[in-house]
């Protein structure tokens, strides 16, 4: 299939005082139409600065910005500012991760989704109010019509997540960016709003990128997954590839610190030791390497590319054996200490 948006070798970097912040570092991926797609990672990853950069969001004369995306045969990094507001909003659509100061505080919520429909069709405002309730009932928002008066101090968190996607729903975009669209939502309504997006992309056909830290919203949802560290992605798979058999050390980690519920009752997660690198001052070698419990000296020294694994739809970026990643999961997975995983890697205990 004809990607919907191609992502090629896409590098934001921000200038400070303290230096040049690469926040995101030569990604590239691809969507089409009524796929979904996961990008995951911890805070600081690069998922959100990569998404606002897609829409100009980033734009600054303090931002550089280099690479291609491109949408429907139109560069989206190329275009001007008067060409992106016809975009966005209308054809790509962003659902950002703070609703509270993502809405204007000083217009009704209803105003600001009427705004939304009216400045990319040409409706009156009374069809642009219809639509407006239509959504806000559509998300679940009790008593649509009467909460359009409302101001966004008067939702809850929740409240004004689900009015932030009637808003970037209110155009009927062809792709969806939903940065962690399920933040502020109890499991009820999340589970509410997965569903609405998945059977919006059913009937729309329409493409979603969801950024988040949520795995259990990714397997959920996504068609396939793109693992974020540092600025770069080290692991693209099919998400059932992905959680069967991962294939980078960092992914082993984000999985092994969530509950299982193979596993006993009481047994303590295993999160990630150590902290992610400064984007400033990279480490030589594999930035995950200072916090990787199974690196070897080769990591130290050599830079790992993004590459695919054997003959399946799989690839990280890992200079480790990849029949040894494939054989050392297998043991994490099964509840082994570190010195079998080594061993199972080849690697002395």
């Amino acid at each position: 299939m004809t990607p919907l948006l191609k992502v090629d070798d896409l590098r934001v970097s921000f200038r400070t005082e303290d230096g040049v912040v690469r926040a995101v570092d030569g990604v590239s991926w691809s969507i089409e139409a009524g796929r979904t797609l996961g990008i995951v990672g911890e805070s600081g990853s690069g998922k959100t600065v990569g998404g606002l950069s897609l829409l100009g969001l980033t734009r600054s004369n303090r931002t550089e910005i280099s690479g291609t995306a491109m949408f429907e045969g139109r560069d989206l990094i190329s275009m001007s500012d008067d060409e992106l507001r016809k975009v966005r909003g209308n054809a790509i659509a962003m659902i950002f991760q703070d609703p509270l100061s993502s809405m204007h505080p000083y217009f009704r919520v209803g105003n600001q989704i009427i705004e939304a429909v009216q400045t990319h069709r040409d409706v009156s405002k009374q069809t642009a109010a219809d639509r407006a309730v239509e959504l806000l009932g559509l998300v679940g928002i009790p008593d649509p019509a009467g909460r359009m008066r409302s101001y966004p101090h008067e939702f809850s968190g929740g409240m004004r997540q689900r009015a932030m996607i009637a808003m970037a729903l209110a155009n009927e975009p062809k792709l969806l960016i939903a940065d962690e669209p399920t933040t502020a939502l109890d499991v009820t309504v999340q589970a509410q709003i997965l569903d609405l997006l998945e059977r919006l992309k059913q009937e729309l056909g329409m493409a979603i990128v969801i950024v988040t830290h949520d795995l259990g919203v990714v397997a959920e949802t996504a068609d396939e997954v793109a693992v974020m560290y540092a600025g770069r992605i080290v692991e693209r798979a099919v998400t059932a590839d992905l959680f069967a058999s991962p294939t980078h050390p960092y992914t082993w980690g984000l999985l092994r610190s969530i509950p299982r519920l193979d596993r006993p009752a009481g047994e303590p997660l295993m999160p990630i030791s150590g902290r992610p690198p400064s984007l400033i001052s990279r480490p030589q070698g594999c930035s995950f390497e200072p916090r990787c419990p199974y690196s070897s000296d080769s990591c130290r020294t050599v830079d790992p590319e993004l590459a695919q694994i054997g003959s399946v739809d799989q690839a990280s970026a890992c200079v480790l054996d990849p029949a040894g990643r494939k054989r050392a999961w297998q043991a994490l997975h099964a509840g082994a200490d570190e010195a079998a995983v080594r061993l199972a890697l080849g690697a002395s205990p």
